[in-house]
């Protein structure tokens, strides 16, 4: 909702606004792991068009001192909007844009300078609304006393700490932890979605590697089977029916 004095101003079109924050990641993984979250809900929910996934990307707010001050998460999830706004591809969020629909999840990846994710990023997506507000630390957790995973759920109007995982998003339909897995022929750990029964959801070279697993065990069930057939004295070519 914005607020009696913003209401007194225009406010600017995304058209105006930087689509980032122009500082630079400084590690990879800020980037890379956000969109394997991406590449995913594209496959999960491929026949959807009411969600969209910002990796990188601008959220322009007026819950802040300034409107274009925008907050810029590794990653964030809205529900409710359109895949394409206008049918064309979004260059930053401003929610004043969205019908007023804040992401409803919200990721930030800490990195070896500290970013703030634990404080001052709290607060900003604690007042604008933000339901989950997830940080990933895999590597200096220890540092920042926290665990690799934290996870906050928007109750009352402030943040509680969720202890499970994975864990189950019933606003989103999603759960979500960690896995370690091999992406690219790397062996790394990384964030994945997962349903209702904590069964992860496999990304498409996954699915592709496990189905010609299965074609391969049943042409060797196939094999054996005529192979045996054949030390009968039966030609498996020429079984009725064939």
């Amino acid at each position: 909702m914005l607020s009696d004095n913003l209401k007194l101003i225009e406010l600017p079109s995304t058209d105006e606004l930087a689509c980032s924050d122009d500082i630079p990641v400084d590690n990879e993984d800020q980037n890379f792991l956000p969109n394997i979250l991406l590449f995913l809900l594209n496959s999960i929910w491929a026949s959807r068009t009411d969600w969209f996934f910002g990796v990188d990307m601008a959220i322009y707010h007026t819950t802040g001192a300034n409107p274009r001050v925008p907050v810029v998460p590794d990653g964030f999830l809205s529900l409710g909007v359109e895949r394409k706004k206008g049918g064309k591809s979004r260059r930053s969020y401003a929610v004043w844009e969205e019908n007023d629909i804040v992401p409803i999840l919200t990721l930030e990846i800490v990195s070896y300078t500290p970013g703030n994710e634990y404080d001052d990023k709290l607060e900003i997506y604690r007042k604008l609304g933000v339901l989950y507000y997830i940080i990933y630390n895999p590597e200096y957790w220890q540092r920042d006393q926290h665990q690799p995973l934290s996870v906050y759920k928007l109750v009352d109007g402030n943040y509680e700490l969720q202890i499970k995982e994975p864990l189950w998003l019933p606003e989103i339909g999603l759960g979500i932890g960690r896995h370690q897995g091999e992406i690219g022929g790397i062996e790394q750990e990384f964030l994945s979605w997962y349903d209702e029964s904590r069964n992860r959801y496999l990304m498409p070279e996954e699915i592709a590697i496990q189905q010609k697993l299965k074609a391969q065990a049943e042409e060797e069930r196939a094999e054996r089977l005529a192979q045996y057939l054949r030390s009968k004295g039966v030609d498996p070519d020429n079984l009725p029916g064939n």
